[in-house]
């Protein structure tokens, strides 16, 4: 459409240089190309799991690999660099517009392009359950409690009041190594994974009520620092689990617990247990409240501390920024076959459950 109209502009006198009709021609492929791989995603069988097993590794390690490189978050500098970059281009060029028009057109394709193959299509995959071999299925009030007295138990094992900011460095390392030992007992986790990036700006993510982001246009994970502090491992492998071609949040969210409890490192460790916690606790709380303000009591003081103080943290950035984006989440979410949009995050505790009974 975008293209049409720039040919039609043209009809009606203006001039259309070279440049611009190769812009316009590059940035028609782009959006074909992604809209064909979208469909075949959608509808061929098989090509979304082949092409996140074969296909995307090859694009972590090479796309991946070289953005992992720069030890700042590159797609942040980016953001800032293009709106600049944008604010004079439409200065100088504003009585061009078949210009802008071209130019506009060919980079948001890009982006839908680059979007598409770095995230779009594994939205489509066989699940992380089946290669796992966890079978998700209804539980019982009774399961759901013994999990949750489970995981009070562990957090106390674990709690820590140990700093991200006195260990920026080794966490990031070992959420690298956290991810790998998981793909020793599971092995489609298996492959390269780069350093996990925290934003310059932390208040980017703060005001949208997000705990980390991946990109596809650079292929980077990256996490917000400035949250309390047992929030921030398992946010680093949740973000980390998207290199392994796993998209799905509920999943990302599992993987993210997994490699945090069997990483061997007790801050990890503290932070996998307390995070499902917080999620398990929240969905027995909805069927027996009495019994989750029972195992609530008995958490230790340290991650009673944490709890609210990450409680206070969100609650100073609730606002419109945050509702339009959980909006605007929840939509992106059910456009890629996540039909509960962010209540999908909430699915981890079926995964959870189902994990856990292969322990006992």
């Amino acid at each position: 459409m975008v293209l049409a109209g720039i040919l039609y502009t043209a009809k009606r006198g203006q001039n259309m240089t070279k440049k611009t009709r190769q812009f316009a021609a590059a940035g028609a492929i782009l959006l074909c190309a992604a809209i064909v791989l979208q469909i075949c995603a959608r509808s061929a069988s098989g090509f979304a799991t082949w092409y996140a097993h074969h296909t995307y590794p090859v694009l972590v390690g090479t796309i991946g690999r070289f953005f992992g490189i720069f030890p700042f978050s590159v797609v942040e500098i980016g953001l800032y660099l293009l709106i600049i970059w944008m604010i004079v281009y439409f200065i100088r060029f504003i009585k061009e517009p078949l210009r802008m028009i071209s130019r506009t057109f060919f980079l948001a394709a890009l982006l839908f392009f680059l979007y598409t193959i770095n995230c779009g299509i594994n939205y489509y995959a066989v699940p992380f359950s089946s290669y796992a071999g966890l079978e998700t299925d209804l539980y019982t009030s009774e399961e759901l409690f013994e999990l949750c007295e489970y995981l009070v138990e562990k957090v106390n094992e674990t709690a820590t009041s140990e700093s991200y900011s006195s260990h920026k460095r080794e966490w990031r390392k070992e959420g690298v190594l956290a991810m790998q030992q998981a793909a020793r007992e599971f092995s489609c986790l298996a492959g390269y994974y780069p350093r996990p990036k925290q934003l310059t700006v932390a208040y980017i993510l703060s005001v949208q009520q997000l705990c980390g982001i991946y990109v596809p246009f650079t292929i980077e994970a990256n996490f917000n620092g400035a949250m309390p502090n047992y929030n921030i491992p398992h946010t680093i492998c949740h973000e980390l689990s998207h290199l392994s071609g796993f998209m799905r949040e509920d999943e990302a969210n599992f993987i993210g617990y997994l490699a945090c409890i069997r990483s061997g490192n007790q801050a990890f460790g503290y932070s996998g247990y307390l995070t499902g916690w917080v999620y398990a606790g929240n969905e027995l709380a909805k069927v027996d409240r009495e019994s989750y303000l029972a195992l609530h009591e008995q958490l230790c003081q340290q991650a009673r501390t944490d709890l609210q103080e990450n409680n206070s943290f969100w609650n100073r950035y609730e606002g419109k920024v945050a509702e339009v984006s959980n909006q605007w989440n929840d939509t992106y979410l059910k456009m890629n076959d996540q039909a509960d949009g962010i209540r999908s995050y909430g699915r981890m505790v079926d995964l959870m459950l189902a994990y856990y009974k292969t322990l006992s």
